[in-house]
């Protein structure tokens, strides 16, 4: 604890005033899709360790302690409250402006929320405070309630590089007071939880999947929420701190997923009293705790380690009391940690999560999880500002970019995020991350093309792993015949496929009902053996990966060769008429999986262009490895890539350039300008590899875009739509995809215009994307897809971390 006051937050947050509502939020488009409402606030949780998010109204709402799984509800005994005492005056607040929509907690003083007042933000006077969110960190800067000057900054020890305690299960809340007045204040933190252990497991080991309205499988999630027969709560209490462990009495069996413990603890200091309640009732009125704590900021130090009997509930609190003389200020910690160490897929088949490589797979470790963050959370804090800080001073960058770009990396933690305990094949443990909490499977390839640029920035290992997991399964296949959704949606006659054939890229890595990493291609919405971008999004991820980490990891690319080989023999096999080129067939075959291409397409042909220069770099680096064994077969390959290339480039300009931009395919007959329609020259660039269109014909296409898909579409306030026509207008106002505005292709086209030299033009962009999430209630649950009729699609996405192609690309000399 120190004796200063400053709450030290940076400038380019996000911030709304506490408990401010959203007169309209985004909402969203299909009934069946996910829509939680727009209070959702900055995650707090290690990377693979579980999860819990606290909104700006102060409640903690969001619980993803089970990998992979989505549940959102306020738990009102989980939170912090305030006394105060000044003079002859008192008060003492629960600081949610949410009270329990139950009857629950009815004894409780709940915080004064700023009221809405439609169209018109509140003064200053008006405001009781303001949240800020700056990923990892985030803060409550409370105002005009209390005669002191108090703030809580909330965060997890995240920072780029960083490899071990990333992956830590815990949450650091400071509290920072200061007296401003002229009397004495006494004041009293209380920080009360609720046991939890047993809840976040699926209480169905083997669901059944079905097909959903929109054709995506879907499966129940059936958590054991309230079961909490068996749980206790013990005091700790020694030299250091005091807190409560809340564990569940063991069972004979090994730790299963849901088993292990929580801790809530605090540091003792000489100026402060620590009280504690180790039993209450959470489901009662809450007088227990109440009682004492609104008359003077005590706890009656009641002590009960009896487990919970059946249909019973516990909970357990701590208040930190203290006296501030006029002038003075002090910090107080406080930690939140948890240890679930085992995330179950399907039934029986579970993993042990990465910070058990440092902390043991017993489940009893949330004590020295808390205890070790108590001493270190300074440094941690320190860290995390020295990684920041180089960005956040750059004067070039907008302050709201710099928010977006840190804010968008909570997906990182909040996206039902895996990382596995280490092994001999993964010395760091196997990664993934959600497409998003509708469609719940991992790492979609097409998705991460654009999406994973800040994993491979921030944390290239992570990256490198999910690549090898792609390798890996290529050569597999999986004969299982599986309903294609999308043709359920239209109402066409049932169509099958076989789930994984041998040489196709898969699509993910799978999901958390079966078996992530070894069972793949979980989507069936569309046949993705027949998709032809997957293939060249994982020859260009790799050799990406290889050059962006410094070039030196050549084993790297030698586990992926076999890969590489495979699928673009595999993806060549589309080409039906030989010229070089893989066709479209008239079925959604790619990324816009409702969005029917024909012929050689403009996306996936430069992509397809792109790989096979990839490809043909690696067989140069790989040939010229001392050790090359197969340098023969390499540079036979290296021929065969060669004549696909000459083959297929003129092939792309002679079937798609029309003299201003790149048509979408060579068959319908559209004249749509696809918004994407180079990612594949955007990759060639970005690689160092020979432009696969001249640069002339890349930039009118380029301006088009911008034109048509941007400033034409609704005066560029939405963002730029997949395709329109050259004037703005929709080919078919009916459509899906074409008329959506997706976040993360936005900002992929935004890094390919910062590529070009068009600066201006991507900011432009990019801020009319990134007002749309922040001021519509969309943040911390990024959509994938927004329209300009307020609705949105396919939350808690992954394509949006592509913001960080838009920085590494403002770095890079060519830009």
């Amino acid at each position: 604890m120190t004796n200063q006051f400053s709450p030290e937050i940076p400038a380019s947050t996000w911030n709304r005033p506490i408990g401010l509502g959203w007169d309209k939020p985004y909402t969203v488009r299909y009934p069946s899709n996910i829509d939680d409402g727009p209070w959702h606030g900055m995650p707090l949780g290690g990377f693979g360790a579980g999860c819990i998010g606290r909104s700006s109204r102060g409640d903690f709402n969001l619980w993803h302690i089970d990998g992979g799984e989505h549940i959102f509800k306020n738990v009102s005994a989980c939170q912090f409250s305030v006394f105060e005492s000044h003079g002859t005056s008192s008060q003492a607040y629960a600081l949610s402006t949410q009270p329990p929509e139950d009857g629950t907690l009815s004894a409780w003083q709940w915080y004064l929320g700023t009221e809405l007042r439609v169209g018109k933000m509140p003064t200053p006077q008006e405001n009781t405070g303001t949240y800020h969110a700056l990923y990892p960190r985030s803060w409550f800067v409370y105002e005009n309630v209390f005669q002191a000057q108090l703030s809580c900054e909330q965060f997890s020890p995240v920072w780029a590089g960083n490899y071990q305690e990333t992956s830590y299960p815990v949450a650091v809340f400071v509290w920072k007071a200061h007296n401003p007045t002229d009397a004495p204040i006494t004041l009293s933190i209380m920080l009360t939880w609720e046991n939890m252990v047993g809840w976040f497991t699926n209480a169905l080991k083997s669901p059944q999947v079905q097909i959903r309205d929109d054709g995506s499988p879907v499966y129940e999630y059936q958590p054991r929420w309230g079961e909490s027969q068996g749980n206790y709560n013990q005091l700790i209490d020694n030299t250091q701190q005091v807190g409560c462990v809340l564990g569940r009495v063991a069972s004979n069996a090994s730790v299963q997923e849901g088993d292990g413990t929580w801790c809530i603890t605090t540091r003792k200091h000489p100026q402060v009293e620590i009280f504690h309640h180790t039993r209450w009732n959470p489901t009662g009125t809450g007088e227990e705790v109440w009682q004492s704590f609104a008359v003077d900021g005590s706890l009656p130090n009641y002590l009960d380690v009896n487990p919970a009997a059946e249909n019973t509930q516990i909970g357990a609190a701590l208040a930190v009391r203290f006296t501030l003389q006029p002038g003075e200020s002090l910090e107080v910690p406080f930690v939140l940690a948890w240890d679930f160490p085992v995330t179950e897929f399907a039934a029986g088949i579970n993993y042990y999560r990465r910070y058990t490589d440092f902390f043991g797979r017993s489940g009893q470790n949330a004590e020295a999880i808390a205890t070790l963050s108590l001493k270190e959370y300074q440094n941690w804090r320190s860290q995390i500002q020295s990684w920041q800080k180089p960005i956040l001073d750059r004067e070039d960058l907008p302050s709201w970019f710099k928010m977006a770009l840190f804010n968008e990396l909570y997906d990182l933690t909040s996206g039902g995020t895996l990382w596995s305990a280490a092994s001999e094949l993964d010395p760091i443990g196997q990664f993934a991350v959600l497409e998003c909490l509708d469609y719940r499977w991992y790492e979609s390839l097409d998705v991460r093309l654009y999406g994973s640029f800040a994993l491979l920035m921030l944390f290239p290992e992570l990256e490198k792993s999910v690549i090898r997991a792609f390798a890996r399964a290529i050569p597999h296949s999986d004969d299982h015949q599986r309903i294609i959704g999308y043709y359920y949606t239209i109402g066409a006659e049932k169509t099958t496929a076989a789930r994984k054939v041998a040489g196709a890229t898969p699509h993910d890595l799978g999901a958390p009902n079966e078996h992530v990493w070894e069972k793949t291609n979980y989507t069936c919405y569309q046949d993705c053996n027949l998709w032809k971008d997957l293939g060249s999004d994982f020859v260009l991820q790799v050799y990406r990966d290889f050059l962006l980490t410094g070039a030196g990891d050549v084993e790297f690319l030698a586990d992926c060769w076999d890969g590489i080989v495979q699928t673009l023999d595999y993806l060549k096999s589309f080409d039906q008429d030989g010229d070089g080129i893989p066709e479209n067939s008239g079925a959604p075959d790619q990324t816009f999986d409702d969005w029917r291409l024909q012929g050689v397409s403009a996306y996936c042909g430069g992509l397809w262009l792109a790989a096979l220069e990839s490809a043909i770099a690696i067989c140069d680096i790989l040939t010229n490895r001392p050790d090359a064994e197969n340098a023969e077969e390499l540079r036979a390959q290296r021929s065969i890539y060669e004549g696909w290339l000459e083959k297929s480039r003129p092939v792309y300009e002679e079937k798609l350039w029309n003299g201003q931009y790149y048509r979408l395919d060579s068959e319908s007959g559209s004249d749509v300008v696809m918004a994407d329609q180079l990612c594949g020259q955007f990759y060639a660039r970005l690689l160092g590899l020979p432009d696969i269109v001249k640069c002339d014909r890349a930039l009118s296409a380029l301006k088009t875009v911008y034109d048509a898909c941007f400033l034409k579409f609704f005066d560029g306030k939405f963002g730029a739509a997949n395709g329109v026509r050259p004037d703005g207008v929709p080919e078919n106002p009916n459509a899906t995809h074409p008329l959506e505005v997706w976040t993360g292709i936005n900002f992929g086209l935004a890094a390919f215009l910062v590529q070009m030299g068009m600066q201006d033009e991507a900011l432009r962009l990019t801020e009319a994307v990134v007002q749309q999430i922040y001021d519509n209630g969309l943040q911390f649950r990024t959509p994938e897809a927004i329209t300009t009729t307020g609705t949105f699609r396919a939350s808690t996405y992954l394509r949006p971390m592509a913001i960080w192609a838009i920085y590494l690309l403002k770095d890079l000399p060519n830009s």
